[in-house]
């Protein structure tokens, strides 16, 4: 990638998926202009639709695959089989045009969306069992950090402790929609994002995909791997067989 006399890359490509959720989200950003963005948030399965909305962005913008610099992903926490599903895309582009991938949290580029607000960033997936996947965000001079780390955790854990900063809370994902009543009891100061901020959304990947390849942020396909942060329901299983048949023995 050729640079221009600020240090800037020039004409940065990158294609950006996100099924780590209920959403399928596939987007094109070329030079900072996010050129194309193609999200369903429908009951529809990933691994029907993923390839051919990136496929039908590509054609609406004239994009060569080839013509690539990396690949963005949201890279967890979520839906164990969306992660599987938008990494094996991910790496099977990677790998097809030699591009690198860069790995985006899925929460950070949710919280991204909330680009310049002054309070804290609060997105909430779904875990099931009563948690919830999170993490807190805030923006200090335009840059996003975290300031409580990804975790899995029971959704009064993490509405605690958006309470305990004393600030404006705007909250997104599903997962915020399912505890709305307790944050807005336990949280006077708390907002909750609008219809076209709430979800995951692949632009919002691209966005952040495409700064964290200027510094340096990618790996190659096949070192990639999804942030899962915990154990699959069909792994549980598999332990929780092997301890009792290990008892039993």
């Amino acid at each position: 990638m050729d640079k221009d006399q600020r240090g800037r890359n020039k004409e940065v490509k990158l294609a950006a998926l996100d099924s780590s959720g209920i959403v399928a989200s596939a987007a094109l950003i070329m030079d900072g202009v996010l050129l194309a963005e193609y999200s369903i948030d429908y009951k529809k399965t990933h691994s029907q639709t993923l390839l051919p909305m990136l496929d039908t962005i590509f054609k609406m913008t004239d994009t060569e695959p080839g013509s690539l610099d990396a690949v963005a992903v949201a890279s967890g926490p979520g839906s164990f089989t969306g992660l599987r599903i938008g990494s094996a895309t991910a790496k099977g582009l990677a790998l097809a045009l030699d591009i690198p991938i860069v790995e985006v949290p899925t929460l950070d580029a949710m919280a991204y969306q909330m680009f310049g607000f002054d309070g804290i960033i609060c997105p909430m997936l779904d875990a099931r069992r009563g948690q919830v996947y999170t993490a807190l965000y805030t923006f200090e001079k335009d840059k996003l950090v975290q300031v409580h780390t990804c975790c899995a955790v029971e959704a009064e854990k993490i509405i605690e402790a958006a309470a305990d900063t004393g600030k404006r809370v705007i909250f997104s994902g599903e997962g915020s929609d399912l505890y709305k009543e307790l944050i807005s009891e336990r949280i006077k100061k708390s907002l909750f994002a609008p219809a076209h901020m709430a979800r995951q959304r692949a632009g919002a990947v691209a966005a952040l995909g495409a700064l964290y390849l200027e510094e340096g942020r990618a790996v190659n396909a096949d070192t990639h791997t999804p942030l899962y942060l915990r154990l699959s329901h069909a792994e549980r299983e598999r332990l929780e067989r092997e301890k009792s048949e290990n008892g039993a023995g």
